[in-house]
């Protein structure tokens, strides 16, 4: 049971908070709009679950020779290529149905998801940039997820902000690789297409391009009108502190394979995404 929890990397459910983005995004905080989109958290959860198995399946020779996914389930051995097929197939399709009686766009939105990364997991993962635009895309599909279960219109703003922002995540996520691959250690075939300068100048850009397209929305007129205050852009110091924070540990730490861990396990990170939220809140809220 415990290989098979890993197998489904529960840990990388923290993605599917974006979601909830939309409701935050334009203050929806009704019950049935929270209760709707956490539904749909699940059923995408389930199913991302059912694209990790098929990526570590396809992935298992590969994963042999890198240093830590060695130690995956499949890679590894614990659990059989037999098992991982049937889990899958269960998965994905329960998760299909399921969506499709609860809400249609949700469940075209979750089916383009799914098609999307299996033919990620088959060809285009190998394919320098176009790999991280798909995990960017995958992203912005999670905003359309919780925006139509919720009946919330999507901001510009948020699907800028959000798509820019994973480009930055997944960016940190190849620099890894490409740390590996110059300590002489096999990585990814597309790795070929990153090296350390390109990914560096790139991360850099793309953190300063966040930035501004936030601060970009919290001195929209959209905004401003909407929530009644000019202030939102102070918010934007936590934002800055947590990308600061984040490239601290890709360029000085060297610990950027996986953004979710860096989410859950670092406690500066995790005080500067608190207290954006908080700040968020209170000037929504208060002035």
């Amino acid at each position: 049971m415990k290989n098979i929890i890993t197998l489904l990397r529960p840990h990388q459910y923290v993605k599917n908070i974006f979601i909830f983005a939309p409701l935050v995004f334009a203050f929806n905080f009704s019950q049935d709009a929270f209760l709707n989109a956490g539904i749909a958290f699940v059923l995408f959860s389930l199913l991302a679950s059912s694209i990790y198995i098929f990526n570590d399946y396809m992935d298992i020779e590969e994963d042999k020779k890198h240093p830590s996914k060695k130690k995956r389930p499949l890679a590894s051995g614990a659990i059989s290529k037999k098992t991982a097929q049937l889990l899958f197939s269960i998965l994905s399709i329960t998760v299909l149905v399921l969506a499709f009686i609860f809400s249609l766009p949700l469940f075209f939105v979750l089916a383009v998801y799914f098609l999307l990364n299996i033919v990620y997991s088959l060809k285009l993962k190998h394919i320098a940039i176009v790999d991280i635009f798909i995990i960017s895309t995958g992203f912005v599909l999670r905003l359309f997820a919780g925006s139509l279960v919720t009946d919330t219109p999507l901001s510009m703003w948020i699907i800028i902000i959000t798509f820019l922002l994973a480009i930055f995540l997944a960016l940190a996520k190849r620099r890894d690789d490409v740390l590996l691959s110059l300590a002489g250690k096999e990585t990814r075939k597309n790795i070929d297409g990153y090296n350390l300068e390109f990914v560096n100048a790139a991360m850099v850009l793309m953190a300063g391009v966040v930035i501004v397209s936030y601060l970009q929305y919290t001195v929209s007129a959209e905004v401003i009108s909407r929530i009644g205050s000019e202030h939102l852009f102070l918010t934007t110091f936590f934002v800055i502190l947590a990308i600061f924070r984040y490239m601290q540990i890709t360029f000085v730490e060297e610990k950027s394979s996986s953004p979710t861990k860096i989410v859950l396990g670092d406690r500066f990170m995790q005080i500067s995404i608190l207290l954006w939220l908080l700040s968020f809140v209170a000037v929504v809220k208060f002035i």
